[in-house]
Formats: structure tokens, C-alpha cells, sequence
């Protein structure tokens, strides 16, 4: 075999691979965020206005991007290191996790002018918001805090034995889901009791619980690990482990699309993992490069996008990717 046939055979190779890849998830724009700087962290959508709110942790900024036009509307300033944020349709505004000061900051949706600020505690994290039932839930310390979305009145705080990463609503079951990787288990919250009512352990399991997402129709749990880097899915009526597949390393969001029978797993090592779950045997079908330290990531079901955040480098801006899924 002639080294220059090697090569070719090598590039053709990569290129086909490529083209496969692209046929899952294809890269359709990249959105500038500006000046933004450090890490950032998660996304929130507007849907009705096509806007996402993404926070810019390192920035202590929040950029609030057009998707229609494909830029960046503007930056609110003199926020401390916002983590979660969470848009509430019924109420028009964006709560914001502001891990440096333990707040709460609330912004009016039109124009993101400041609405509230609400005391909260230390290292405030992810929020999630129930549409329907007007609750935010928001994680910090070592604990959830349940806050009506219309009064802002906190309605309970639900204890955790150590602080809460990703955590996910079951509305039917009136269930929170939540990664706690300090106490190296998935705590079951029971929303009706107002409690934790199961911890999914597993003596021989993985590490670093971060990201996680549901699958309601497959009654699964999807749970990605950081160390190692490890996809498990657990039965969510016991607990159990059913399967478990490596992915790349550092991811801190997954996304479930159930008409694909899809998983979408950013990464911080500079990939995003498609996952299909729809077959017998779970595997890993595509790898899609993006940038080192792009490990969050938000995907909309009404406008069929995954939203990447991408932090600058060297020699990258700081920019949303919109990526189009492709066939089933």
C-alpha cells in the first residue's frame, strides 16, 4: 500500500465521517456576543420573541440575543457571576441565579430592565421554571427554594445533603430530579410531600453527576458523569441502572428530544455527543466539534435548534452556535 493511497484513503475517510455527522446535527449560524469574557453558563428562551437570555458568568453579564436577526439585542451589566436563568411566560420575566451574592435578579422580558432583586443564600445555581403550575425552582447551598412566580414569595425550601448541580421537573409525577455529586447520588424529590423521598446511589457508579434530563414517554433518566466521562440511564419508576455508555469528557447539559430518540451532550472537552437511545443497543452516533470549555447548551423544541455556548479564546469570539438536527 503507497503512502499517498494511505492518505487519501485517510482523508476520504474523514470527510464521509464528517458528512454523516453533519446529517445529525449541522452547524447553521454563529450569533457574536461581544466583548464577553470567562466562562459561561446557561441559556433560557423567549420563544414568542425567538430571544434567548444566556448567562455570562465571567462576564457578570447577561446577553440577550435576537435570533431572528441573528445578533446580539444588548448586555445587561453588574450582575455577580449569574449561573442559572429561567424565563417565565406568564409573568414576562427573567430570573436570574447570582452565585456571587446569593441573589435573585428579576428583569422584565420586553426590554430587560430590572424588576426585582430576592434574597436567596450561597453558590445560587440552576433554576427551572414550571410554566403551568407558575413555580421557579432555583439550587444553591445545599438545597432547592420553591418561589410562587407571580407573588415571588418563596414557598419552600426542600434540603439536600450536599449542593444541587443539574436538576430536572417531571410535572406529571410532580417529581424534581436532581444531581447532587457531592453526596454521590441522584436525590428524588417529591413535590406533593415536600420532600426528598429516594437517593439513587450506586456503590460502583461513576463520579461527578452534573447534567441530566428525562425521558417521560421511556420513563428514563438520562445522567451524564464527569469522571469518568459516562452517560447512565436509570429506570425513573426504581432507580435502577438499565445502561451506561462513555461520552466525552466535561459535559454539563443534555438534552432529550423524544421524537428523535435523541440525546444531545455538550461537552467542555470540545465535542457535542448525539446519543441514540431508540434502538436496542444505546450508542454514540455522531461527534460534532465545537470549542473547548462550550459545555452548556439549551435546545428548543419550538424552534427545533440546539443552542450552543461558546466561550472566547484566543482565536474565537464569544458566540451562540445554532446547530439544525437533521433526519431521525
Amino acid at each position: 500500500m503507497s503512502a499517498a493511497w494511505f492518505v487519501t484513503a485517510l482523508l476520504c475517510g474523514s470527510s464521509m465521517a464528517a458528512a454523516a455527522d453533519s446529517d445529525v446535527l449541522t452547524l447553521e449560524a454563529r450569533i457574536l456576543l461581544g466583548k464577553v469574557r470567562g466562562r459561561i453558563d446557561h441559556i433560557a428562551i423567549d420563544v414568542v420573541r425567538q430571544r434567548l437570555v444566556v448567562a455570562e458568568l465571567g462576564n457578570d453579564s447577561l446577553g440577550v440575543v435576537d435570533l431572528r436577526a441573528g445578533h446580539t439585542l444588548t448586555t445587561v451589566t453588574g450582575l455577580h457571576e449569574p449561573q442559572g436563568v429561567g424565563y417565565v411566560p406568564s409573568t414576562d420575566t427573567v430570573w436570574v441565579a447570582n452565585g456571587g451574592d446569593g441573589t435573585l435578579r428579576l428583569y422584565r422580558g420586553e426590554d430587560m430592565r430590572p424588576d426585582a432583586t430576592l434574597p436567596l443564600g450561597e453558590d445560587a445555581d440552576n433554576v427551572r421554571v414550571d410554566a403551568h403550575a407558575s413555580r421557579v425552582y432555583v439550587g444553591y447551598g445545599s438545597g432547592i427554594a420553591i418561589f410562587d412566580a407571580v407573588t415571588r414569595k418563596r414557598l419552600a425550601t426542600i434540603a439536600l445533603g450536599a449542593h444541587p448541580e443539574g436538576f430536572q421537573l417531571d410535572e406529571i409525577a410532580r417529581r424534581l430530579y436532581v444531581n447532587v455529586p457531592g453526596a454521590r447520588h441522584i436525590a428524588v424529590i417529591d413535590l406533593g410531600a415536600g420532600r426528598q423521598s429516594a437517593a439513587w446511589a450506586m456503590s460502583d457508579s461513576p463520579a461527578a453527576n452534573f447534567p441530566l434530563a428525562i425521558d417521560r414517554e421511556g420513563q428514563r433518566l438520562l445522567v451524564g458523569y464527569r469522571s469518568p466521562a459516562m452517560l447512565i440511564i436509570y429506570d425513573l419508576r426504581s432507580g435502577a441502572a438499565l445502561k451506561n455508555l462513555p461520552t466525552c469528557g466535561d459535559t454539563d447539559d443534555i438534552a432529550w428530544v423524544a421524537e428523535r430518540q435523541l440525546a444531545y451532550a455538550a461537552c467542555g472537552e470540545g465535542f457535542i455527543d448525539v446519543i441514540d437511545l431508540g434502538r436496542s443497543r444505546a450508542q454514540r452516533v455522531a461527534r460534532i466539534p465545537t470549542v473547548r470549555g462550550a459545555r452548556t447548551s439549551l435546545y428548543s423544541p419550538e424552534l427545533d435548534r440546539l443552542y450552543v455556548a461558546v466561550r472566547a479564546t484566543g482565536q474565537l469570539p464569544a458566540a451562540i452556535w445554532v446547530f439544525r438536527p437533521g433526519r431521525s
